[in-house]
């Protein structure tokens, strides 16, 4: 790729992005020498432009996908109202609204199926192709900003799937039973297919660049299943989508929560160009290791709420000292996201900018 020198003209601030959250700081929208979307892109190549943080990417969760209203995540042109959030998702499985987890749970207490090998007979695959895609799309047209990376929060992958079938004492049970792992097995190929088909309508409608797959595979401690039985039982489906997801020219994001570090070489495996960790997992580390190889989600070191702006711009500048190295990318994590200062943003975007254009 071409470097682009650094320019002190690109700090002027065009428009602000507002917070995901209410209680999230507006987001600056410098005046970039190219398209958010293409540094986002870079970054996925691991031919960084600058560093990347939230103002590259869009969310699009259109409500006519049943989960994203089960799941209470709706992000379009069309707001979800609080009495909406629960109810049943794609496959009819009834969720409930937590509002001190501010997000759904599966109403506990009667799983669909008590074994795997039940799957062909009691679940009801939704009919894709009767969600208003078109509707959609119209409505949605001046919400989506096609100048950023789109891509949809999509609810939800493999494991998490079987829990809201089995509840998660029978999902974890179905994974590792020799009497059910076939039937497992035949019902992760099958969701492959559903989701391969909601994929191509994202495509069609709303013209995504990538898509991210929400699959929970740990606790706060640890993973809830070894990487064999994850490459045994799950990364086969996952990445007949993802290699699908390549197929299209697009990205493949994995959002998975939990303390996951030891899970990073299958994820790599099962095709997934990036992943953002939580927090008690070592994003140093992960960014060190595997960066190569995963566009890795990095936390910032904790800033000092009274940090003066010399401190604020020298702990920007050890940032991009220490995550802007050639052959890697990284993006920075969520949950970190927060943590920005304007100052900090302004510095990190100038020196890794000038650090790239090199």
């Amino acid at each position: 790729m071409k470097k682009i020198p650094f320019s002190e003209n690109e700090l002027k601030v065009v428009s602000e992005i507002p917070g995901f959250f209410p209680e999230m700081p507006g987001t600056p929208v410098y005046d970039f020498p190219v398209s958010p979307k293409e540094a986002y892109i870079a970054a996925m190549k691991k031919e960084p432009i600058w560093q990347v943080t939230n103002v590259e990417s869009q969310m699009i969760n259109p409500r006519i996908i049943p989960d994203n209203i089960a799941r209470a995540l709706v992000v379009d042109a069309d707001p979800l109202k609080r009495e909406e959030f629960g109810g049943k998702d794609m496959f009819g499985i009834e969720w409930e609204y937590v509002e001190v987890a501010t997000g759904s749970m599966v109403k506990p207490g009667s799983p669909l199926l008590s074994d795997a090998n039940e799957w062909e007979e009691k679940i009801v695959f939704p009919d894709v192709e009767s969600w208003d895609w078109e509707g959609s799309a119209k409505s949605n047209e001046a919400f989506i900003d096609h100048n950023r990376f789109v891509i949809p929060f999509f609810m939800t992958g493999f494991f998490e799937r079987l829990i809201s079938f089995m509840d998660f004492d029978g999902a974890i049970m179905a994974l590792i039973d020799e009497d059910q792992q076939d039937a497992v097995k035949a019902l992760f190929e099958k969701l492959a297919d559903t989701y391969i088909h909601i994929i191509d309508n994202f495509i069609q409608y709303h013209g995504i660049d990538g898509i991210t797959i929400h699959d929970d595979w740990g606790s706060q401690r640890a993973p809830f299943f070894s990487p064999d039985t994850a490459a045994e039982m799950i990364v086969p489906a996952m990445k007949r989508v993802t290699d699908h997801i390549h197929a299209k020219g697009l990205y493949a994001d994995l959002h998975s929560c939990g303390h996951l570090e030891l899970m990073v070489p299958t994820m790599i495996s099962a095709g997934w160009d990036s992943w953002t960790p939580q927090v008690m997992n070592d994003t140093h580390m992960l960014y060190d290791k595997y960066g190569d190889r995963i566009v890795v989600g990095v936390m910032p070191d904790p800033l000092d709420p009274d940090a003066s702006e010399e401190e604020q711009r020298a702990a920007a500048a050890r940032f991009v000292d220490k995550f802007s190295r050639p052959g890697k990318a990284s993006t920075i994590n969520f949950y970190g996201i927060m943590t920005l200062t304007p100052v900090f943003r302004e510095e990190l975007y100038r020196l890794s900018r000038i650090k790239f254009g090199q």
